[in-house]
């Protein structure tokens, strides 16, 4: 994928989102909590207790900070940010409305990264770089997209619109929108239609139904295996009674006895 430096990156997105005010973004954030988190009870619990809003909180005031040329105080911001709530995200990312990170633990998102808007992720997410080289080097997650815990995203890739990625998955090429992807490199494992849809944009959370293609494929092995085995066991049992039938005719056109060849 060609790379995109800074600039062309926050234009394509401000054209998608037009200027908004910190406290309507800040809104957004916090609003959005209680339809992905069935936990959340009211806004005022979920702003004083949620390590997730308060990372958010602080990026939208760093980022600010940041487009403005203020780099050294967006950075100090970025910091204290990670130091109060233990998710790292550099304040010169791009990351739409509604962005959410469900219990706020160790998650990285860096510097070139690009996030559309309903985003979701759990801890432990990384959106990493694989290279040193300027621009474009972090990944683009379009509108809509889950991440569980633990996963990897890793290069200027892009997560299509919709798709989810499983738990502990690490992503290093493009996803297709509205497509389910697992393991290590990550495959698709299920397109958007089989998915359960929830209503009023609530988010399906049942990700111990993700399909396991690894213990498939063992599974179809083992099959094979069982299969091959008793085929040859039969295959066996033919060579040695036809072994058997042809040690005997020998023995008859001989005129020897049993008794004489034991002799």
């Amino acid at each position: 994928m060609a790379e995109m430096s800074d600039a062309a990156t926050a234009d394509l997105v401000s054209e998608k989102n037009p200027p908004q005010s910190l406290w309507s973004l800040l809104s957004e954030d916090l609003h959005c909590v209680r339809a992905r988190d069935p936990a959340a009870r009211n806004n005022i619990e979920t702003l004083l207790t949620y390590p997730g809003v308060h990372a958010i909180i602080w990026f939208r005031m760093a980022n600010r900070l940041w487009l403005r040329n203020l780099r050294f105080p967006a950075r100090f911001l970025s910091w204290f940010g990670r130091f109060v709530s233990n998710v790292d995200i550099h304040p010169g990312a791009t990351i739409g409305h509604r962005f959410f990170i469900d219990h706020g633990a160790s998650v990285v998102i860096g510097e070139t990264a690009v996030i559309g808007d309903d985003v979701t992720l759990y801890h432990g997410v990384t959106l990493g770089g694989t290279s040193w080289k300027p621009g474009k080097r972090h990944p683009t997650l379009e509108d809509g997209v889950l991440v569980g815990c633990g996963a990897k995203i890793l290069g200027p890739i892009t997560v299509g619109a919709g798709a989810r990625v499983g738990a502990n998955s690490v992503v290093i090429s493009d996803v297709p929108p509205g497509v389910t992807v697992v393991g290590i490199p990550g495959r698709i494992v299920r397109d958007a239609h089989e998915r359960r849809r929830l209503a009023r944009g609530r988010i399906d959370l049942e990700h111990h139904l993700m399909p396991d293609p690894v213990g498939e494929a063992i599974s179809s092995l083992l099959d094979r295996i069982e299969f091959l085995e008793a085929r040859l066991a039969h295959f066996q049992g033919e060579f040695n009674g036809h072994v058997r039938l042809t040690s005997a005719v020998s023995i008859r056109e001989t005129g020897l006895s049993i008794e004489d060849l034991k002799s």
